[in-house]
């Protein structure tokens, strides 16, 4: 390819990269500041008709109980998050079989009806905002996916890029703070979520302009392109992704040539041949691997600690604020000002996780082996992360929900990008979406347990959280298995690996 080909490729690369960044900006988590918009929705009489006057008994005082209508903001945060979780696998296997382009136009449709759906609620029509959230969050997981590919286009850096995105994936719940001081500032909501709706014009142009029709592959041939076509650069059946395949198998064969050809060695039949490559792996045997059952683990307590923190926030900060609406106010501008600094967190899992790649593999090591020791220290952190942060929210002290708020943040960016990056790492290619998605699917099973906790908070414990939430601590501690079992099957292929060269070398010496 001529140098001035490998320039137009490096600019598209890199537009391909700044344009995806300002997309996860401004769509694909706006949903986890839904904080900040329960603030609003609770201003504007959403669910309202929940509110009765109730009398304490201590003082026998007449006050408005609007726990009805808590109850159901949070339930609308649960079952958005639960059907994220559940569609995670379809859409997963959509994005394995069809390509980018189909499956970012299913997520910009979801993102159209989800704003549309926000733009034509009112008191009356509240439910509308089951069906308007739960198509946001998954419109936006869906893109979010989409984009974690674009790190193959920067092997040296592509876990990095992965949790980049993750970073501005969080971040851009800062979306729906920005709509409530506009609210606070006689802007309608309707009027913002119209705005929002114009904005899918931006998406589809990505789409079809920046974005392949199928995949990315990794590792990346020469002569691949996507977009645009250019003159000069042919585009292959599958974006260059059987180019790549043809490339790798003639390198095989080659050296299998030179290996049987070579008369300076004998034939020997004490020689150990190395393993197949992770990428003959089947899906199966993939799902079934305990590699990927304790990463389910990982996943899924996670998942519950974060999506229970979101779906009780609210309440949580009222009944510590003693219902003052401007200390809630505060408090929820706070956590959404601190959500605006996951993309800035977010790169040093990245970090980690891409700092093999800056030296050279020890002899007969392969770059799965070495990411798969990087990934072991970050995965570490990430469970250490969601421990701390479960410890401070079940503290009943109003001033450590900063702490909390900024432990939420680092640890949302630390999962996500760690969880794509491992997907990435740890399994082929070819199952990245369906292996990302039954992550997430499986993991609903056990994040329908948010309602009878809801439940229990609300008509059981009188509304306070403490107990529910000490369960869920101690329930994050199960996080650590997964680092620790990584950390030994690396020491496994590592042993494996000075076995072999012991027995080649002895077999060698033999013949």
């Amino acid at each position: 390819m001529c140098k001035c080909q490998e320039r137009r490729a490096t600019r598209q690369h890199w537009l391909t990269l700044l344009s995806g960044l300002v997309e996860s900006l401004l769509v694909t988590g706006m949903a986890f500041g839904w904080a900040s918009l329960v603030f609003v929705l609770k201003v504007d009489g959403y669910f309202a008709g929940y509110c009765d006057n109730a009398t304490r008994e201590e003082d026998f005082t007449v006050y408005t109980d609007c726990s009805g209508q808590d109850e159901h903001l949070s339930q609308v945060m649960s079952v958005a998050s639960i059907t994220n979780t559940i569609l995670r696998f379809p859409i997963g296997y959509v994005f394995d079989r069809c390509g980018t382009t189909a499956t970012r136009l299913i997520a910009i449709f979801l993102y159209i009806t989800g704003t549309l759906f926000f733009t034509l609620s009112n008191t009356e029509m509240s439910v509308l905002l089951y069906p308007a959230l739960s198509c946001l969050i998954i419109a936006g997981t869906v893109l979010y996916i989409t984009n974690a590919q674009v790190g193959n286009l920067f092997d040296s850096y592509r876990s990095t890029i992965i949790t980049i995105y993750n970073g501005a994936y969080d971040s851009s719940a800062a979306v729906f703070f920005f709509i409530k001081l506009l609210h606070d500032r006689g802007v309608s909501l309707h009027s913002s979520f119209l705005f929002l709706t114009l904005c899918s014009i931006i998406l589809l142009l990505r789409t079809f302009f920046l974005m392949p029709t199928g995949h990315i592959p990794y590792p990346m041939p020469e002569t691949y392109t996507y977009g645009v076509c250019w003159p000069g650069r042919r585009r292959g059946r599958g974006e260059g992704e059987e180019e790549s395949d043809k490339k790798e198998e003639e390198m095989e064969e080659n050296q299998k040539d030179e290996k049987g050809n070579d008369s300076s060695l004998p034939l020997c039949k004490n020689i150990v041949h190395q393993p197949k490559k992770a990428e003959a792996a089947s899906f199966r045997s993939c799902v079934l691997s305990w590699l990927f059952l304790w990463h389910l683990v990982f996943v899924v307590t996670t998942l519950l600690s974060h999506f229970m923190f979101l779906a009780t926030i609210n309440p949580v900060l009222t009944r510590l604020a003693d219902n003052n609406q401007t200390i809630v106010s505060h408090y929820t501008n706070a956590f959404a000002f601190t959500q605006l600094g996951g993309v800035l967190f977010a790169p040093v899992n990245g970090f980690i996780m891409d700092r093999n790649k800056r030296r050279p593999l020890a002899s007969g090591e392969t770059r799965r082996e070495a990411d798969l020791h990087s990934s072991s220290l970050a995965l570490f952190l990430t469970s250490l992360q969601c421990f701390l942060f479960c410890v401070c929210f079940t503290c009943p002290i109003l001033p450590l929900q900063y702490l909390t708020f900024i432990l939420q943040v680092v640890n949302s960016s630390f999962f996500y990008g760690g969880h794509q990056a491992f997907i990435s790492i740890a399994f082929p290619m070819s199952h990245f979406g369906k292996m990302s998605g039954i992550a997430m699917s499986l993991s609903a099973l056990v994040l329908l347990l948010q309602f009878p906790m809801l439940r229990l908070i609300q008509y059981q414990l009188k509304g306070d959280p403490l107990y529910v939430n000490v369960g869920v601590t101690l329930v994050s501690l199960l996080t650590f298995i997964h680092p620790i079992h990584v950390s030994l099957y690396c020491r496994k292929l590592s042993k494996q690996r000075r076995t072999t060269q012991e027995v080649n070398e002895q077999g060698l010496a033999e013949c």
